[in-house]
């Protein structure tokens, strides 16, 4: 009679840890996945943030809506005249002034700088962003937002007008949010 063995074999415990290692390596590849996933998705509730900030700054001051049109990367208003009215602040801006105030705002936002990290770098925004304001004789208003993706993908604007492949750098990581809408003056 052969003895009883209990326990497990070294061949058995090498597969157990083989099998182990596949899993857990899986997990974390699906963890770098869901991260950049993630970060794409965030990147996306941004733009449309900042679309619909500017459209609404463009409401409030539709006296000057047609000179909101053009291509903004960051740099366009390089400063302005602060137009914000504080609680009890008495400012009185001219339309131009506030809308250079709202550009200048908005530039601000979506390149991150409301936001810094503890070594003064810029946290929030898009990344490489580029905003295009384009607006017609009726007042309707188009505004496209492009900034760079984290994934290779096709181009956001592939089977778009002309007006919106032209606005940022042609890429097959550019992401495009558009924005058409009518604004009663």
């Amino acid at each position: 009679m052969s003895p009883k063995r209990n326990g497990f074999s070294l061949i058995e415990v090498m597969v157990s840890l083989v099998i182990l290692v596949i899993g857990l390596i899986g997990i974390f590849n699906l963890h770098l996945v869901a991260k950049k996933g993630s970060f794409e998705s965030f990147q996306q509730t941004q733009a449309s943030y900042y679309v619909n900030d500017i459209i609404n700054r463009m409401r409030i001051n539709s006296g000057q809506l047609a000179t909101y049109a053009g291509t903004y990367t960051g740099t366009t208003i390089t400063s302005a005249t602060s137009c914000d009215v504080a609680v009890g602040g008495n400012v009185n801006c001219t339309n131009i002034e506030t809308r250079n105030w709202d550009l200048y705002q908005w530039e601000r936002a979506f390149l991150g700088e409301n936001e810094k990290s503890s070594d003064n770098k810029n946290v929030g925004g898009l990344d490489s962003p580029t905003a295009c304001i384009d607006i017609d004789a009726s007042n309707n208003v188009t505004v496209v937002m492009t900034w760079k993706g984290v994934r290779s993908s096709s181009d956001g604007t592939a089977d778009k007008s002309a007006f919106i492949k032209g606005c940022g750098s042609s890429s097959d990581r550019r992401r495009a949010l558009v924005v058409n809408t009518a604004i009663i003056i």
